[in-house]
């Protein structure tokens, strides 16, 4: 499932990001994480989005970022990218794959 690019850093398969200045004012709110054949790890900072409703919108965002990348990466076009993406998303919320499981619980920074 997953290729074995090694890319640095603290977590041998984390994604680089130090390359982009432009991240130097933003903040970070959330890590999305999979095992190979296991499951997923999100971890969501909620101080950094005033509300839940900017959670979503980032996610939307994300979703058609997500469309593009892979319609890059698979030569599909970016439409039918989207509408797999979709079709995941929705099979996920008709029918949880795993239950909730959280690691830490959360408290405000002081």
């Amino acid at each position: 499932m997953f290729g074995n690019k090694k890319r640095g850093g603290r977590f041998n398969n984390a994604i680089s990001v130090d390359q982009f200045d432009f991240l130097d004012q933003s903040h970070e709110v959330a890590r999305l994480w999979v095992e190979d054949g296991g499951g997923a790890t999100c971890i969501i900072q909620p101080e950094n989005l005033e509300m839940p409703e900017m959670y979503g919108m980032l996610m939307v965002d994300s979703i058609r970022h997500g469309a593009r990348a892979y319609a890059q990466a698979q030569d599909i076009s970016e439409a039918e990218a989207l509408n797999r993406i979709w079709a995941g998303l929705d099979a996920e919320r008709n029918r949880n794959t795993t239950d909730l499981d959280t690691v830490q619980n959360y408290q405000k920074p002081d």
